[in-house]
């Protein structure tokens, strides 16, 4: 399994209102780069496009209130993942860090390591500007 993770960034808003936030996937598309088309949701499942890419589809498999969301593959995928979504809470404020964990071989592994570290880093860097 491969772990893929993005920066820690603090974001002015309490943990409670960060979780609330990602814990319904209506509030994603807010995040998503211009890459990402097609985007259809509903409070635990979401579909999208990434342009000239791949179908993907999410869904929601475990919260932890003001601390975990977790997400994991739902439908076609080219490959099994999970993406965690971890908050800590700092009183009026709180930290943020995405983990990514798939099942990729060796050559995936080498060509999707360092798109994913930027997805996930520009993913985190757009919550902290809501």
């Amino acid at each position: 399994m491969t772990r893929i993770e993005s920066d820690k960034v603090t974001i002015n808003k309490t943990a409670k209102e960060v979780f609330d936030f990602l814990s319904d996937f209506n509030n994603f598309e807010k995040l998503m780069p211009e890459q990402v088309v097609g985007w259809h949701s509903t409070i635990d499942e979401c579909t999208f496009t990434i342009k000239g890419m791949a179908t993907l589809g999410m869904k929601i498999i475990e919260k932890v209130p003001n601390s975990l969301v977790k997400v994991a593959k739902n439908g076609s995928a080219p490959f099994e993942f999970n993406l965690s979504c971890m908050i800590d809470d700092l009183q009026q404020q709180c930290a943020v860090q995405l983990a990514f964990d798939a099942d990729l071989n060796p050559v995936m592994k080498m060509m999707a390591s360092k798109p994913l570290t930027n997805f996930l880093n520009l993913l985190v860097n757009k919550l902290k500007e809501l």
